[in-house]
């Protein structure tokens, strides 16, 4: 069975044997330890697949680090049609996102100190097998914690770091599975990208973690573009940072999948949101566009060919 989830690379790719600051960083960090707190009753698993199924390097949930938590429902349902249920996770106000009855993600409350300039952001957690030999290979290969191993009731066990070049992203171990590897709908997450300023050393970071193998695919514009595989599917890609913009950070980019780009980015700007970077032709017929909802947390706009694989050879 051929899966369809998350953006393909194959026919030209080379198989690469890869070895081995910033704002966004400060106020993830300070919100990092929120689900430790959680109710056990409260937070539902990643995924209700029977039997359970295991996609290490696999994003497999995203979570919304944001000071308005009310606007950014208001937002994300709007454009999405996400619908949401709040609670309070230990002292913060958090909040489960669903689309048609599956959980998209997590938005949890986080204030901005005055005088501060801290950019919200969306956070990625990658799967693993298990959290803390993660934690020790990390470490041994440069990143730093921002949040130590801990566990999330029903949810599994998890961690915060950031990479070697800076950029913040979380492992967890879930206790339900992982979703499976299927095509995401409209409305869903479908990719992650991780825009970084030395693209290979961080995709041998990665490597040295998930045991990616790790895949050449230039851009059309010549850019240097590398696609991180498990079990022969795309998980990510590595990306370098614009160089017209000397002052963004390395971070994970996460995309949902839309129908129209071009449309989804008008009905955001009605809603209040920005673009960031305006709908253009990606590499596989369908628009993409960068984004950022109200609060300033960037996302990705994307549409997917129904035919298009994430299947990669070698």
């Amino acid at each position: 069975m051929r899966m369809h989830e998350e953006q393909g690379h194959r026919g030209t790719a080379r198989t690469r044997n890869v070895l081995g600051g910033g704002l966004f960083v400060a106020f993830v960090g300070l919100a990092s330890g929120m689900n430790a707190a959680a109710a056990p009753a409260e937070v539902p698993p990643v995924t209700e697949t029977a039997p359970p199924e295991h996609h290490v390097g696999k994003v497999i949930f995203v979570e919304l680090v944001t000071p308005d938590l009310a606007a950014a429902e208001h937002f994300y349902g709007g454009l999405f049609g996400w619908t949401f249920r709040d609670f309070k996770a230990g002292t913060s106000d958090y909040a489960e996102a669903y689309l048609d009855g599956r959980v998209i993600g997590g938005l949890v409350h986080k204030d901005i100190p005055t005088g501060e300039r801290l950019q919200p952001s969306w956070l990625s957690f990658i799967a693993v097998q298990n959290v803390d030999a993660t934690e020790k290979v990390a470490l041994q290969n440069g990143a730093k914690v921002l949040r130590e191993p801990h566990d999330v009731p029903v949810r599994g066990r998890q961690a915060v770091f950031t990479d070697p070049q800076g950029a913040v992203f979380a492992v967890l171990a879930s206790s339900s599975g992982d979703p499976p590897d299927v095509l995401a709908e409209p409305g869903e997450w479908i990719w992650s990208s991780l825009m970084t300023s030395d693209p290979d050393k961080d995709a041998a970071f990665y490597q040295n973690l998930f045991d990616y193998e790790v895949f050449d695919t230039p851009a059309p514009d010549g850019a240097e573009h590398l696609t991180l595989a498990t079990e022969n599917y795309a998980r990510a890609s590595a990306n370098p940072l614009p160089a017209n913009k000397p002052n963004v950070h390395p971070h994970w980019l996460n995309y949902v999948r839309v129908e129209d780009t071009a449309k989804t980015a008008e009905k955001l700007v009605a809603l209040g949101g920005r673009v960031l970077v305006a709908p253009r032709v990606d590499r596989h017929g369908g628009k993409v566009a960068v984004v950022a909802d109200p609060s300033g947390a960037p996302f990705g706009l994307l549409e997917w060919p129904e035919t298009e694989s994430k299947e990669v050879t070698k």
